[in-house]
């Protein structure tokens, strides 16, 4: 026959600590009732123990009952330690995915920013790059055409010995008529004292046979 008790008479019946009590009912090894917000415990009156052993028995469950919530109370720390180790898993790996699409989405805007200068590039090239070969080929051509006209407007020392020798002149006196040129400041002989070049005009040299 069972029997309707407190907690504290519960445990002074059964030879536990309160706390022992408790922690069996958490455990569905002892059936309890609230009344009145108080906690009463169904115990088997043939679960009392000799008098004469009470005391031993007390102790024993005593420290049965303080390793019991011990363990209980380590294995709430586990469980709470495996759960914050999950979520630190979790928010690592979702940390790490964030990185990894923020780093994609870079390369991207990268990729794009180099195939639109590339695409600038070349239509820039194809708009302007005419006009360079037609400036270059211009220039080029203005180039031969200075040439061509310094050819025609001068002519060099060889040529010159060349007319005065065809008429009888030594290189001494061509040397002479030129020297003597220079010295009188003859607007057909350009002595250059920098480059130490002599020019002479294309133009008629008869005063001087």
């Amino acid at each position: 026959m069972e029997r309707l008790v407190s907690t504290a008479e519960a445990a002074e019946i059964l030879g536990l600590s309160v706390q022992g009590i408790h922690y069996r009912i958490r455990k569905n090894q002892l059936k309890s009732e609230k009344i009145d917000g108080k906690t009463f415990v169904y115990v088997s009156e043939t679960k009392t123990p000799i008098n004469q052993n009470r005391k031993t028995t007390t102790q024993n469950n005593n420290t049965n009952s303080n390793l019991d919530l011990i363990i209980d109370s380590k294995d709430e720390q586990i469980k709470l330690l495996k759960k914050s180790i999950k979520w630190m898993r979790n928010q690592y790996i979702s940390e790490i995915s964030r990185l990894e699409k923020n780093q994609k989405r870079i390369i991207e805007v990268f990729n794009s920013e180099i195939k639109l200068l590339q695409s600038a590039f070349n239509e820039m090239r194809a708009i302007y790059k005419p006009q360079i070969v037609q400036n270059i080929e211009t220039s080029e051509k203005k180039e031969d055409v200075q040439k061509d006209e310094l050819k025609e407007r001068y002519i060099s020392i060889k040529e010159f010995f060349s007319i005065f020798r065809n008429i009888g002149r030594s290189d001494i006196e061509i040397k002479s008529i030129i020297q003597t040129a220079i010295k009188n400041e003859d607007a057909r002989f350009i002595y250059k004292k920098d480059e130490k070049k002599l020019m002479i005009l294309n133009e008629d040299f008869s005063d001087l046979y």
